[in-house]
């Protein structure tokens, strides 16, 4: 099987200190090699713009000659579909100055997405997503990134108003996956699934400390060439370090919200700037850092839903996580509404517009919920990463942090093949 996330090894052809230059079928892409021993002429995989894996020869030549005319293929089709035209139909003279604007890529400002933001006509809608996607294609061909998470606790300390892994759900039965078993998650998602990047994921003071955590990152890096997330919440500047050094190299935490006042109002407790503070140093130790918000949180406005993607591109972000507020049963916003799936492709297109060089953008699980469309729609306005969940099948409906989740009883061989069926008929390809 071959690799979900960097498909294609990359041949050394410069080494700068630190950085090596590889080359994929004629195009070069820069990496960040820490722990591997490398010469020029030496094959890689790299991911999330590290090296993760140095490849043997064999391996690699059999792998490009297996990947090259499909390579090609996926990425002229791909062109094909993105270039379809673009204006087609438009009777708003704003709006498709706004976009043309887009592809030319010059900047747009808050008020040029708010207005993008609320278009309401079909026709508009479509020339936006079209738009998105035919930037997704320019400036990063037809790569689609897959990642896959494991859920390791459903221990949580906060009580957060829309969560139903939430401290005042008493009614869920709580787990904390042992070492071994989080080992062996890991060993079937690399060596069975072929993972290359793995997000490690619990609710906050998840019944492990950070030495503990510390432990499995080590552990986990000492054996397997992966690129790997972590995702505990706010476990403190210390605790981020203490994990980067032990090898974490990415973080996931959303801060939901840019809003103060509604961040404090579903976070009973907490601030925003505590969260904003833990990804502001993450950045700074090196971590590529997976944010964004929750879109259609009670009291939330269109402005605010504008704010949010800025503060995802002002924090660096590598990728935008930007998934549908979903209401639990077991929680104080039960009675609220989930936004409908055109809302948040909407975001999605928009977070392209703002960040089209260099932003991946996920497809969450929370979509996919209250879409079964969502991933093909997503990719085709501009989105261009999935992530699959890994978590043990007896583990994974515990993590309840919304009911009905996709993907909640599927083994991962199934989500893969479903993944990969979908990437081909997209003309997209699994790569980084």
């Amino acid at each position: 099987m071959l690799p979900m996330c960097y498909a294609i090894p990359g041949k050394v052809v410069a080494i700068d200190q630190k950085f090596v230059t590889l080359e994929y079928y004629g195009q070069q892409k820069k990496a960040l090699n820490e722990f591997k021993q490398l010469s020029i002429g030496d094959y890689a995989y790299a991911q999330g713009g590290y090296v993760v894996e140095k490849i043997p020869l064999q391996e690699a030549e059999n792998i490009l000659s297996a990947w090259k005319e499909i390579f090609f293929e996926l990425q002229n089709l791909d062109l094909e579909l993105s270039s379809k035209p673009l204006r087609e139909g438009s009777g708003d003279s704003k709006l498709t100055k706004l976009l043309d604007k887009a592809t030319q890529d010059k900047e747009l400002s808050k008020e040029d997405l708010l207005y993008l933001f609320e278009q309401n006509d079909p026709t508009s809608i479509e020339l936006l997503f079209k738009t998105a996607n035919f930037l997704r294609h320019k400036h990063l061909d037809n790569s689609c990134c897959v990642h896959g998470i494991i859920e390791i606790s459903n221990i949580c300390a906060r009580d957060c108003a829309y969560c139903g892994i939430a401290l005042s759900n008493k009614e869920l039965k709580r787990y904390r996956m042992t070492k071994e078993e989080i080992m062996a998650s890991v060993e079937e998602a690399v060596n069975v699934h072929g993972f290359k990047a793995l997000v490690l994921q619990s609710g906050e003071h998840s019944g492990y400390d950070n030495d503990q955590l510390a432990d499995i990152v080590r552990t986990i890096k000492a054996k397997y060439d992966i690129l790997l997330f972590v995702s505990f919440g706010e476990i403190g500047l210390d605790g981020l370090k203490k994990l980067y050094e032990a090898g974490a190299r990415g973080l996931l935490m959303r801060f939901e919200t840019s809003n103060p006042e509604l961040y404090a109002r579903v976070h009973p407790g907490c601030t925003l700037e505590s969260r904003l503070e833990h990804l502001r140093y993450a950045y700074e130790l090196g971590y590529l850092i997976l944010t964004g918000g929750l879109i259609g949180l009670p009291g939330q406005t269109p402005q605010d839903i504008i704010d949010d993607l800025f503060l995802t591109r002002d924090l660096h972000a590598e990728m935008y996580s930007f998934g549908p507020f979903i209401p639990h049963p077991k929680t104080k916003l039960s009675a609220d509404k989930a936004p409908d799936e055109l809302t948040v492709i909407k975001v999605l297109a928009l977070a392209r517009l703002l960040d089209p060089k260099q932003a991946k953008i996920l497809i969450t699980t929370g979509l996919e919920t209250i879409s079964l469309e969502a991933r093909r729609k997503g990719l085709m306005a501009g989105a261009n990463s999935v992530m699959l969940n890994v978590t043990p099948l007896y583990y994974r409906g515990l993590y309840s942090i919304y009911p009905g989740r996709a993907h909640e009883k599927e083994e991962i061989a199934v989500q893969i093949e479903e993944t990969l069926s979908l990437l081909r008929s997209l003309d997209r390809a699994p790569t980084d």
